[in-house]
């Protein structure tokens, strides 16, 4: 028995002041679930490596752990980069749908491979071809959503889905908490905790038989490729994104303000898990606590914070697909950069107490994630239909080259800070997160010259 025909079309806009979730039909509800779900894997594939990232580097590299782990996260976020942009191009080429079923297999896999790493380049390696799928996945999976959806609906659906995201990494904190208490109670070695993270991240493969039953390409998108085979859409369609002032000038827009959240998240506010071990660490040694003890809760408060974190992660996004309907898309980042800034500011110059953790840091979470709802929401009101894949994976993707610097700066700064500090490891640590929090500015910078796209249909 088949499953009756669904349609991939946007709904028509009632009008009505019903709630945005009653104009879908059963069509709209699955293909939310499903980029959802890629999202949220996704996510939690990049926690688990956040979480990972030390026990690893502990395990293979032979340099210190902070510089080997900023490396490793730069060449992460390199092959974020080059993915999304690899991704973006085929989702407009070859279909949103094809390039979701590519992505997820590629991140699964390189996952995967990651568990089997024997030295810190073939790791490195590994994170790089994760990095591709895990780049691809956001631009294919808001693409689709931003072109099925109701208009009146296309907001708040995007805002959830990235903030259902927020559940991904917490799953990844959870299974590292449930790994820690493996290891132990000798089910497992303890050290090799990790390996075992990187096992679970393969998990995601299996969205892929769903998807490729099921998930059709937008209606939008289908007319387009009706219209030319790939190699004339490829023609006309190369460099066109920076031909037309148009599109070029919000494609830079678009680049500079992702880069300010993602230095800002991925350069600072993930290394708060790092920064929450360095703080609880001297105080567990002066417990007299066994070195195996003190890793053991090191790890376990290192998942409570990636917890925390992304708890207040999920209320931030949602909260600014809340608020952006009410005043406009800058005026909502504007708001949201000046908070992200502040609240790291607060959690790197003056945590210092495990109950602290439980307030500063999820404080900190909701105003540097809220960015990200921001980013799903605005982005694809930024391109046409022919460019919607490639333009918001230039933004979202294209900023990780930028952002790839920061973890390794941060790493150095780190090391520097604290050789000026008279080795105190922690007043390093605090002294790089306050300066490297002055990103949040670039974004405030930028805003300015952003277009106003609250309450217009998308661009055709």
């Amino acid at each position: 028995m088949h499953a009756p025909e669904l349609s991939s079309s946007p709904a028509a806009d009632t009008g009505s002041n019903q709630p945005w979730w009653r104009e879908l039909n059963r069509y709209h509800w699955f293909l939310f679930i499903v980029c959802s779900l890629g999202w949220l894997f996704d996510t939690m594939d990049q926690q688990l490596f956040n979480i990972a990232r030390t026990p690893a580097m502990r395990a293979l590299a032979a340099d210190s752990v902070a510089v080997s782990g900023g490396i490793v996260t730069s060449i992460f976020l390199i092959g974020w980069g080059t993915g999304g942009l690899l991704f973006g191009v085929l989702g407009d080429l070859i279909g949103r749908a094809r390039s979701m079923v590519l992505t997820i297999l590629l991140y699964s896999l390189f996952t995967g491979l990651s568990a089997l790493s024997v030295g810190f380049w073939d790791f490195a390696f590994y994170r790089f071809l994760t990095g591709l799928g895990v780049g691809g996945q956001f631009a294919v999976g808001v693409s689709l959503v931003a072109e099925v959806m109701p208009e009146r609906a296309r907001a708040s659906a995007l805002g959830l889905l990235q903030a259902l995201s927020a559940t991904g990494n917490i799953a990844a904190a959870l299974f590292g908490i449930a790994l820690a208490f493996l290891g132990r109670a000798d089910v497992i070695e303890g050290k090799a905790a990790w390996r075992y993270m990187f096992v679970i991240g393969t998990l995601p493969a299996l969205l892929v038989l769903v998807i490729m039953r099921r998930l059709k390409e937008p209606e939008r998108w289908r007319a387009l490729a009706a219209e030319k085979t790939i190699r004339e859409r490829l023609r006309a369609y190369t460099g066109e994104l920076f031909s037309d002032p148009r599109w070029s000038r919000n494609a830079i827009i678009g680049l500079l303000l992702a880069s300010s959240g993602i230095i800002g998240l991925w350069a600072i506010g993930f290394f708060s898990i790092d920064f929450v071990r360095e703080i609880i660490r001297p105080r567990l040694v002066a417990e007299g606590l066994s070195p195996g003890d003190v890793i053991f809760w090191e790890d376990m408060w290192a998942n409570i914070t990636s917890v925390v974190l992304n708890v207040g992660a999920f209320f931030g996004i949602y909260a600014f697909s809340k608020a952006t309907a009410r005043l406009g898309r800058r005026w909502t980042f504007a708001i949201s950069f000046v908070l992200a800034l502040a609240s790291t500011a607060l959690v790197f110059g003056f945590l210092n107490s495990f109950g602290e953790i439980f307030w500063m840091i999820p404080l900190m979470g909701f105003c540097q994630l809220a960015l990200f709802g921001g980013y799903a929401i605005y982005f694809p009101e930024l391109f046409p239909t022919r460019l919607r894949s490639t333009g918001i994976s230039f933004c979202y993707n294209g900023a990780r080259f930028v952002a790839a610097t920061g973890p390794f700066v941060q790493g150095y700064l780190r090391v520097y800070f604290r050789d000026l500090a008279g080795g105190d490891v922690i007043q390093g640590f605090r002294t790089a997160g306050l300066t490297m929090s002055l990103i949040f500015l670039l974004g405030l910078v930028v805003l300015p010259f952003a277009p106003e796209t609250k309450g217009q249909p998308l661009p055709e």
